[in-house]
């Protein structure tokens, strides 16, 4: 056997052992994670596909939609609590993150997301409700709302990605989006990414305030990194703009009260971009500017979040 060939074959060995070790560490995280942040609520099976949700509270009904890479654990980390004496809340975790199962293979639209909530909804007989997003849970509530006229009393939207950008996709969700990053980065991501990194980049989302005490523990970071959100995560970012320019020429149709929060130090989604242009552009909406505030409203001032909740349900007439 040739020096070349013994090369080749140590390194194919090394190659082949470093992939298999990646897999075990990587199902090895997403059991730890599983078992130290289980399920918070409970499994409804809408159009054959499992969505996890935690239904509290009594009164008006008012459904959670978190953004991107996240889980209902952003909400009842606090909010949820929050309103629970006032609204029957809906929280969820939305298809393909956290523990909802996917609806496709090449990643839920806001469209299809938005159909499948309103079908759970109307499974657990909670008719017209308010519905909050964050983020790119906003788009999903808007599109919710363009698409089922009606059928949303009012929407509150936080930071909310609603108007088309300029920016290019990030080189990270081209990878994660692409069939062979996604065979190939999910893995190693899950399997060799170290928490602290994860910290770091919620860190910078809710600059310049600080992480609320407990956040990054309780959101679970491992549920974040299991194989299947990431790559669940990266397709819908992926596709998240060119659903946007569709959802654009439905706003002058929608007709039902808006609130509109939003942070002027949002580096994420921005103001003058996104909710800026859209208080405009919807005849129900009402823009109320928050100085100081990053990417997360409600946890940098839950106060302003729950007075626009319940000016949202008075203009609705739920109150």
């Amino acid at each position: 056997m040739s020096d070349g060939t013994l090369i080749a074959l140590t390194f194919a060995a090394t190659l082949i052992g470093f992939w298999g070790l990646t897999l075990w560490r990587a199902a090895r995280n997403e059991a730890r994670a599983r078992q130290s942040h289980p399920p918070l609520g409970r499994f409804l099976t809408v159009r054959g596909k499992q969505l996890h949700l935690l239904q509290q509270g009594q009164g008006p009904d008012i459904v959670l939609i978190h953004g991107a890479s996240g889980n209902m654990r952003d909400f009842t980390h606090d909010l949820m609590g929050r309103l629970v004496a006032s609204y029957r809340v809906t929280v969820l975790d939305r298809p393909g993150l956290g523990y909802s199962q996917r609806l496709d293979r090449d990643g839920a639209t806001i469209f299809e997301q938005a159909d499948h909530l309103a079908a759970a909804m109307a499974d657990l007989g909670v008719s017209r409700p308010l519905v909050l997003g964050h983020s790119y849970g906003g788009a999903v509530a808007l599109a919710w709302a363009a698409r089922h006229p009606g059928g949303v009393a009012g929407l509150v939207l936080l930071a909310a990605a609603s108007n088309p950008w300029n920016t290019p996709l990030s080189r990270y969700y081209k990878i994660l989006s692409h069939p062979i990053g996604q065979r190939l980065a999910a893995p190693i991501l899950t399997a060799w990414v170290p928490t602290r990194i994860v910290t770091d980049t919620i860190a910078q989302i809710f600059a310049p305030q600080p992480i609320p005490p407990g956040y990054a523990d309780y959101i679970a970071a491992g549920l974040t990194l299991q194989r299947g959100a990431l790559r669940e995560n990266a397709l819908q970012r992926a596709g998240i703009l060119a659903e946007i320019d569709a959802l654009v020429p439905l706003y002058p149709g929608l007709d039902l009260p808006v609130e509109i929060l939003h942070g002027d130090r949002d580096t994420t989604v921005g103001l003058a971009i996104h909710s800026i242009p859209l208080s405009q552009q919807v005849a129900g909406a009402a823009l109320r500017v928050m100085e100081g505030v990053g990417h997360s409203p409600h946890h940098a001032d839950a106060t302003a979040v729950l007075a626009a909740i319940d000016r949202a349900a008075r203009r609705a007439a739920l109150r």
